[in-house]
């Protein structure tokens, strides 16, 4: 939704860092900067706290946004704690990041206006309705992501206040296009190579690594063989969305609920406005006087308004529904009969005289219409009160019964469920920051009581209780030693296969090699038909001025010998190619303009990461 509303960025490239900058705040939210918390804060920048429950949910938007990117490569990559915590830990660095912006950004006075912000609320294309800005969609699009207008203004304040900044950046950078042609010219290169390929898998019968070896190993990188601690929990989940879908309605009650409820479904009435804008009250005295004398509006308009845009139009802005303007201009304007102008009114932006050009009045949507949506409506609030009761009871049991889950899930008529065994930082989807804390604590690890009632989101909550746990530590030597022989062997075979590769190199070079080697002729850089590590060698190798020029290069399971015959430039060179590399070498300099800003200010901040106690 915000991607879109990117006024001051200069072109696709300044844009498309900016939204990596900002994506991941506008989630947050603002709640870190609002009050203070007891809990330790996961960082403090120039003595600005960043929460362990802002962290969290970022960390946590991070994950589903790459897990939906990576669908289930992400499950296997999510297995290993040691991957899960490197993107916390970027998910902080990134919130520092932009705390240290912000703060540069206030320190250089930068500022948005209330009017920025309401302009660019009215055009984002996400609140519009018919190429129309439509407030019932702003006002249900902004709740469906956790804001109130106030608190999305004050985001869009932060937000747009960031962007300032962060424009004047990475929003001046450029390419030459010599410089582009030449990175396309050398990208363009194409190779004749020779390859030979050394398995270390013939090695592999004859390693022996002995169990002094493998100890020694261990001892030596114990920190390899740590394990997070872990719990699988047993829950009962409580969703009123869940509890909608198994809701009965007839036509009638739905008709019934249309008809004492048709203001929500009404449409709001909006007002066509033009205005006379200028600077100084006197002025806008005078030009009332000369309205009042008969003088047009539309001639005033274009004549003395300082809105030149509006005043070419003879003063015409837009068609605004209740609350979108300043309050001084919406109640001057939703004051006037149509064809009617206002006293002078004062805004932060100078003094307005009002008029009102054409009316839109508000209407009740038909019955047939919105049907569905009073049906859905209708269904949720029954199911609310269902679920209200529910909980009460899940509260009550779950308290009183504390050591098993097993009645409550008989009072509300619900299933005791279970996860696997999960860590701090691999929990179920399901699960938020209070109940990933909840899972963990002293009470439900070390008591074994069941939590409080926890809150996953609207008319959404579960009770837990701990399954099993396993406390943090050092895995046992002889947990790990097959692990750590066959990694041995492999290391041991790998070094066989090295050396074979460097005797048979030294034979090319001295024309001494009897070995069969493969050909590839005009190897391109984006090839996919050979090993990733022989292509990449191939293009760093410079070719010999006299004789073979010739290298080895690991693989995952052996080394290979590589010799470079031929270089062959670029054979063309297209526009399509050049544009392509411009731009992508102005996102990597505009990245490093923003690391480097970043750098900067840290550099000259005190950033600190507590440790809780």
């Amino acid at each position: 939704m915000l991607e879109k509303i990117r006024e001051g960025s200069q072109g696709v490239v300044a844009k498309s860092i900016l939204v990596l900058v900002i994506f991941s705040f506008a989630f947050a939210g603002v709640s870190s900067y609002l009050g203070s918390s007891t809990e330790t804060p996961a960082a403090r920048v120039n003595g600005e706290d960043i929460s362990q429950s802002a962290l969290e949910q970022a960390y946590q938007n991070e994950r589903s946004r790459m897990e939906q990117q990576l669908g289930e490569m992400f499950e296997a990559l999510a297995a290993n704690d040691v991957y899960l915590q490197s993107i916390k830990q970027r998910v902080l660095d990134r919130l520092v990041a932009e705390r240290l912006v912000d703060q540069a950004a206030n320190k250089l006075g930068l500022r948005v206006s209330d009017e920025q912000i309401k302009q660019a609320i009215v055009n984002e294309t996400a609140f519009h309705t018919d190429g129309v800005f439509d407030n019932e969609r702003y006002q249900a699009v902004i709740r469906q992501v956790g804001y109130t207008t106030t608190s999305f203004r004050d985001m869009m304040r932060v937000d747009m206040t960031r962007r300032q900044l962060l424009a004047a950046v990475i929003g001046t950078e450029f390419v030459l296009e010599g410089e582009a042609k030449q990175y396309a010219e050398v990208e363009g290169q194409t190779r004749d190579i020779r390859y030979q390929i050394i398995e270390a898998q013939p090695f592999l019968a004859d390693v022996v690594v002995s169990d002094e070896e493998a100890n020694a190993f261990y001892e030596q990188n114990l920190a390899q063989f740590m394990s997070q601690e872990l719990v699988s929990v047993e829950y009962i989940e409580l969703n009123a969305a869940k509890l909608a879908q198994s809701v009965t309605v007839s036509e009638e009650e739905v008709l019934a609920e249309y008809e004492a409820q048709k203001s929500l479904y009404q449409t709001a009435e909006k007002r066509l406005a033009a205005h006379i804008l200028v600077e100084d009250a006197d002025q806008a005295n005078k030009i009332h006087a000369r309205l009042i004398a008969g003088e047009t509006f539309e001639a005033l308009a274009k004549a003395e308004s300082s809105d030149a845009f509006s005043g070419e139009q003879g003063g015409k802005l837009d068609w605004f529904e209740p609350g979108v303007m300043e309050a001084e201009f919406d109640t001057a304007l939703f004051a006037l009969e149509k064809g009617a102008f206002s006293n002078v009114v004062k805004t932060n932006f100078g003094y307005h005289i009002v008029k009102l050009l054409d009316i839109q009045p508000g209407a009740a949507a038909p019955f047939e219409e919105v049907k569905d949506k009073v049906t859905e409506q209708l269904k949720m609030n029954l199911a609310a009160d269902e679920f209200y009761s529910l909980q009460q009871k899940l509260a009550d049991t779950s308290y009183e019964v504390p050591d098993t889950l097993s009645e409550a899930a008989t009072e509300i008529g619900a299933k005791v469920l279970s996860t696997d065994l999960f860590s701090r930082n691999n929990a179920p989807a399901l699960f938020n920051a209070d109940a990933v804390k909840a899972a963990f604590s002293s009470e439900v690890v070390v008591e074994g009581m069941n939590s409080d009632v926890i809150e996953l989101g609207d008319n959404h909550v579960l009770v837990l209780r701990v399954k099993e746990h396993q406390a943090a530590g050092t895995r046992d030597f002889a947990d790990v030693k097959a692990d750590i022989v066959a990694r041995l062997q492999q290391e041991k075979a790998n070094e066989q296969a090295r050396d074979q590769a460097q005797l048979a190199m030294t034979q090319v070079k001295d024309g001494a090699s009897t070995a069969e080697f493969k050909t590839v002729s005009k190897l391109s850089r984006m090839t996919n038909e050979l090993n990733a590590s022989i292509v990449g060698k191939a293009f760093e190798m410079p070719l010999a001025a006299e004789g073979a020029s010739v290298d080895t290069v690991g693989l995952a399971n052996g080394y290979a010998v590589v010799v470079l015959d031929k270089v062959n430039a670029a054979e063309s060179i297209a526009e399509e190619a050049v544009a392509a590399i411009t731009q992508r070498l102005n996102s990597q300099y505009s990245e490093a303009d923003y690391q480097s800003l970043v750098a900067s200010l840290k550099a000259s901040s005190e950033v600190l990461y507590p440790v809780a106690e």
